[in-house]
């Protein structure tokens, strides 16, 4: 079944235009001078508003987080104790600034690298005078590898990566087991990897990947086809409820971390 929304990103793509969430995750082409891993981006210049721009020059240091090789002290980044939500490719912020508000209790960690979402999501930061959110622009997995320690995160949102449908692309997917296997070690025990999409077959990708990493379990229930429901936390894009009357098909996966005991 077509996906409710579509921006693939093959080199040349353009970052999403305001308000577009969906596909927030730009995959990046393997760098071939140094082939590291596969990134989740794609450097290319896209789309900024005049009012992105200017917030992303006077609104987004106050949220920003500089890109370091060393693990944060989350403590000294938010200026207190809260558990710690990472969102990988927040696109133009809005669900992010949405779940952030919802849950004050909490602290928000975005890495995304366009200018234009930071500059989207520091306004919205600045007009609902949210406290709760950080920002990195940088790519995920060295954000991941290097400025989290293990156990540090109590959950994780990865919400509608780039599907790359075209197999020969597949490898370009962000959720592969070697990332799988990163993320999982920055959970703590019970945390949880809330993935969402709309392309069904990365869909049960996702739902092989997650389920083939040993210390994680799914939050399914056991009578269901691996799949959740959508949860409360999570708000429905308006890409989302159009594809849905359009009758497509969207779907959430939720892994927690297993107790240390039990991982193997």
């Amino acid at each position: 079944m077509p996906p409710a929304h579509t921006e693939s990103n093959s080199p040349g793509a353009k970052p999403p235009s305001e308000g577009n969430d969906h596909h927030a995750v730009r995959e990046q082409v393997d760098d071939v001078a140094h082939p590291r891993h596969i990134r989740s981006f794609v450097r290319r210049r896209g789309h900024i508003t005049e009012r992105q721009k200017a917030a992303f020059a006077n609104l987004a240091p106050q949220w920003s987080v500089p890109y370091q090789t060393t693990p944060i002290d989350p403590v000294q980044v938010f200026g207190r104790e809260a558990p710690l939500i990472l969102e990988i490719g927040f696109g133009m912020g809005e669900t992010t600034a949405k779940i952030a508000a919802e849950r004050p209790d909490e602290d928000f960690l975005g890495v995304e690298v366009f200018e234009a979402g930071i500059g989207a999501l520091a306004q919205r930061l600045h007009e609902q005078n949210l406290t709760n959110v950080r920002m990195v622009q940088h790519d995920a997995v060295e954000v991941v590898e290097h400025m989290l320690s293990p156990g540090m995160l109590a959950g994780i949102h990865v919400y509608f990566p780039d599907p790359w449908p075209k197999k020969r692309h597949h490898k370009r997917r962000l959720i592969q087991g070697p990332f799988v296997e990163l993320l999982a070690s920055r959970l703590t025990p019970g945390g949880y990897l809330h993935c969402a999409t709309d392309w069904e077959h990365y869909a049960h990708q996702m739902l092989e990947v997650l389920g083939n990493e040993p210390t994680l379990v799914n939050d399914a229930p056991k009578d269901s086809d691996g799949f959740s429901d959508r949860p409360v936390w999570r708000p429905e894009t308006k890409f989302e409820a159009r594809g849905k009357r359009l009758g497509h098909g969207v779907w959430d996966l939720i892994f927690r971390r297993r107790p240390n005991k039990d991982a193997s």
